[in-house]
């Protein structure tokens, strides 16, 4: 399982809980993001319950790794964030 890397020192961090109880967060590495648009970026994520380990591949890999994490891309204003979707945790980088 893939470990989290801890935040960056400017980061914005939000925590709740996830669908099944556990505790979850959304990072905001650039601290760029207004904390409103992170809490509904977060509670969005809860309800489509994307927290959870899940089983993952790699395309054209025959192994089967839990807890990867999930990559995409998310605009917040006229700029554009890498979001990476752990467990526990949704990560916004700077692309």
């Amino acid at each position: 399982m893939t470990t989290t890397p801890p935040p960056g020192p400017d980061a914005t961090i939000i925590e709740s809980v996830a669908h099944n109880g556990r505790p979850c967060r959304i990072v905001d590495n650039t601290g760029t993001i207004s904390r409103s648009e992170l809490e509904r970026l977060l509670a969005d994520l809860i309800e489509a319950r994307h927290f959870g380990l899940r089983a993952m591949s790699a395309q054209g890999d025959n192994a089967i790794k839990l807890g990867e994490p999930q990559f995409t891309h998310m605009q917040f204003g006229d700029r554009i964030y890498r979001m990476l979707l752990f467990p526990y945790e949704a990560r916004l980088e700077a692309f």
